[in-house]
C-alpha cells in the first residue's frame, strides 16, 4: 500500500516513536513534524471554560489542536494528529517524568482496571476534516515489588514515553491479566479507522 502521489504531503503532527512505527509498518509515506501545542495549558483552558473534560473529549481536543496547528503551517497537506489519555476512575494520568514517577504510576495501576482513549484527527488548511476516538480497558495484575523492580530495570527510560509507563509491544505485556480493546488503540493510534479514512479521501490506494 502506498500514498497516492496526487494527494501531496501527508504529515504526522507528532514525533511519537510508536505512532511513526505503526504508520511506517502499514506502508504509509509521510513526514513527522511535531506540533508545539502546550497540552497542560490546553487542558486547563478546557476546564476553565466549562467544556466537556471527559477523557474522550480531552483526547479529541488535543489530537485536533495538534493537527490543526501543523495544518495551518502546511495548508496543502493532510495532517494526522493523535493523542492518548489514560484514566483510572476520575483521575487522568500524565506521562511519567522519570523512572521513579513510572514506578508510582504502576503501583497505583496495580490490581486495577483503567481505560486508554486514543483519538486521531485529520486536518487540512487549519480545519478538522475527520476525527475518531476508541477506548480500551486494561486490567493490571497484582505483580510483586520485585517484579516491578526488574521490569523497570530492563525496560529503562523508554517506559517514560508511554502515558501508562508500559509498552504493550514489549515487556509491558507482562503487567496485565486482561485486555479488552484494539491493539493499535493501546499503542496510541486507532490505525484501522485511520487507514479507512485515508482511503475514503483518496490519500492511499483503495
Amino acid at each position: 500500500m502506498t500514498t497516492d502521489a496526487r494527494v501531496g504531503r501527508v504529515i504526522l503532527a507528532s514525533q511519537s516513536r510508536s505512532r511513526r512505527r505503526m504508520l511506517e509498518a502499514a506502508g504509509l509515506t509521510f513526514e513527522a513534524i511535531a506540533s508545539t501545542v502546550d497540552e497542560p495549558k490546553l487542558r486547563g483552558s478546557l476546564e476553565a471554560s466549562g467544556a466537556d473534560c471527559s477523557p474522550d473529549a480531552i483526547a479529541r481536543a488535543l489530537a485536533a489542536a495538534k493537527a490543526v496547528e501543523v495544518s495551518r503551517a502546511y495548508p496543502d497537506a493532510i495532517v494526522i494528529g493523535g493523542d492518548q489519555v489514560l484514566a483510572l476512575g476520575a483521575r487522568i494520568f500524565e506521562k511519567p517524568s522519570d523512572l521513579a514517577a513510572a514506578r508510582r504510576h504502576l503501583l497505583e495501576l496495580r490490581g486495577q482496571t483503567h481505560v486508554l482513549i486514543s483519538a486521531v484527527v485529520l486536518a487540512q488548511g487549519g480545519t478538522v476534516i475527520w476525527e475518531y476516538a476508541d477506548t480500551a480497558r486494561l486490567a493490571v495484575r497484582e505483580f510483586s515489588p520485585e517484579f516491578l523492580d526488574r521490569y523497570l530495570s530492563s525496560a529503562g527510560e523508554d517506559v517514560c514515553l508511554s502515558v501508562g509507563a508500559y509498552q504493550l509491544e514489549g515487556l509491558g505485556a507482562q503487567l496485565f491479566e486482561r485486555i479488552d480493546g484494539d491493539y493499535f488503540t493501546i499503542l496510541g493510534l486507532p490505525l484501522i479507522a485511520l487507514l479507512g479514512a485515508l482511503r475514503a479521501r483518496g490519500v492511499i490506494e483503495t
